[in-house]
């Protein structure tokens, strides 16, 4: 087996040349490659491999046929490479032995496997020396097709070849700077099965975590970050698109990641851990207002027309609302294409991958997330006892805390043993009604602030219709908060009789 350590980033395919340009020197042209690779990548009908973190590969290079099988986590910078030659065009299961594919070979397997999709790409790769390590930085340019259906191809690849991995991120940025290359943890493979289910483009949700109980905390953390991290890259283009649902799953992404470093706060280094504690906030800031205005015109305004609610009224704070989400939409996009965006990328992907965790810690994640639940479970518990006599701004603290439990047990879910896994749908389901309804309440306060807002700064021609219609939603979401805070109060104490601990 191979250990792959590279990094991957999306690039314009007219600054492609930049990169590995056209030297003239006898040396730079000993060092710079060129080839025309052509893959095809093999799946069931199913796609068994891809269920299981797998990819396998058959590479036409130079008349020869090149067999590979990948493993790795969610965009992970490393992950197992098993290479082999084959006689032809297809895999031969034969040859993978020693891979993870092995414990799923079988003749059934070799019989089910079939074309899924083939890369034809052009690929100039040159050999750099940064400090002490070899990198091989490669530019790739083509498309993936799925039977007439297309999708370009325009990449760099960043792989080390020996040495330190600080170097490899410290030639990320220094091409980031000079190409606006943006970090991609989609690799061709996930394109390419995208492709072929007739999906990417739009807002792409949390994936399924898989842990398991050999894993320590730390590593456990560096999982559970890959996978936030690669929600939060995937919905890039879509909040550049100013799609709605894209900015609400980069901001879920984004939470995502921050609970997970919440959780894991006592085994994360400290000092780094705050800077990108800070880079994170940025964005969730910049993506906020979008989020909050969409909501706000979706659920509060559009429903009141028709409720004897004066029509002028309704107009002018729909138009009112709808300029404000347009500058919001606007704000959300310039951050998701700055390079502020993009350094911040490089800047989490290091951290995940070079941070150690403190001395002396040596507990399975089993037994770490056991506690780390039962502690906030009897903390949540405990607050909500006195949900009624609890400020708004306490409210929004609760709040959170039960998204972060809800967090948590999407990322352990893994842990637990197949007859629990009832047990902990419930203890999900009653976090997400107590998360419903504390953020609906906390949307509430908001709402307000946005409708008092509008009906102060109104123009004298509409204001009196702005009044009655800011004061109807007002007075709407009243009557619904009584409600809700009864249905929170009713499921915080149910929390303790939900309590799990993670089998082996």
């Amino acid at each position: 087996m191979n250990a792959e350590t590279e990094l991957k980033f999306r690039l314009s395919p007219r600054k492609l040349s930049s990169v590995v340009p056209n030297g003239t020197s006898r040396g730079r042209r000993r060092d710079t490659s060129r080839q025309t690779l052509v893959s095809t990548y093999f799946d069931t009908r199913k796609h068994k491999l891809e269920r299981h973190g797998l990819t396998l590969r058959v590479r036409e290079v130079e008349g020869r046929f090149v067999q590979t099988v990948k493993a790795g986590g969610s965009g992970s910078v490393t992950r197992g490479e098993w290479e082999s030659e084959v006689a032809g065009a297809r895999p031969d299961l034969a040859k993978a032995k020693n891979s993870p594919l092995d414990e799923l070979a079988s003749k059934r397997l070799a019989r089910k496997l079939k074309p899924v999709f083939r890369t034809d790409v052009h690929r100039t790769a040159q050999a750099r020396r940064v400090r002490n390590s070899r990198i091989e930085l490669a530019v790739d340019h083509g498309r993936i097709e799925v039977g007439r259906r297309t999708r370009p191809v325009s990449e760099l690849e960043l792989e080390l070849k020996s040495g330190q991995v600080a170097d490899l991120f410290r030639l990320a940025r220094t091409l980031e700077r000079t190409t606006d290359a943006e970090l991609d943890l989609r690799s061709k493979a996930d394109r390419g099965f995208q492709l072929a289910a007739g999906t990417g483009g739009g807002a792409e949700r949390a994936e399924p975590i898989a842990l398991n109980h050999a894993l320590s905390p730390r590593k456990a953390f560096s999982v559970i970050a890959h996978s936030t991290l690669r929600q939060i890259t995937a919905n890039a283009d879509p909040v550049r698109a100013m799609d709605s649902e894209g900015v609400h799953q980069m901001r879920v992404g984004l939470r995502r990641l921050r609970a997970a470093i919440s959780l894991f706060k006592d085994v994360l280094p400290r000092a780094s851990t705050a800077r990108i504690k800070s880079e994170l906030k940025w964005l969730t800031n910049e993506l906020a207002p979008a989020r909050e205005t969409d909501v706000f015109l979706k659920e509060s305004i559009e429903p009141v027309a028709g409720q004897g609610v004066p029509k002028r009224g309704v107009r002018a704070i729909r138009r009112k609302f709808a300029r404000q989400r347009a500058v919001a939409f606007e704000r959300a996009r310039n951050a998701a294409a700055s390079a502020r965006y993009r350094r911040m990328l490089i800047d989490v992907m290091e951290w995940i991958e070079a941070g150690r965790p403190r001395a002396g810690d040596d507990r399975s994640i089993g037994a770490y997330a056991a506690e780390v639940l039962d502690r906030r479970i009897r903390k949540a518990r405990k607050q909500g006892k006195q949900l009624s006599d609890l400020d708004p701004r306490q409210r929004h603290k609760l709040r959170i805390r039960i998204k972060k439990i809800r967090y948590a047990v999407d990322f352990f879910e893994s842990l637990y043993r197949d007859r629990d896994q009832n047990r902990l749908a419930s203890l999900s389901d009653g976090l997400k009604r107590i998360q419903s309804a504390l953020g609906s309440l906390n949307d509430f306060m908001a709402h307000r602030e946005l409708a008092t807002e509008a009906a102060l700064a109104a123009p004298p021609a509409n204001r009196r219709a702005q009044a009655f219609t800011a004061g109807f939603i007002v007075g709407q979401e009243r009557e619904a908060a009584r409600g809700l805070m009864k249905d929170a109060a009713k499921e915080l104490h149910r929390l303790h009789r939900l309590r799990i601990a993670p089998g082996r």
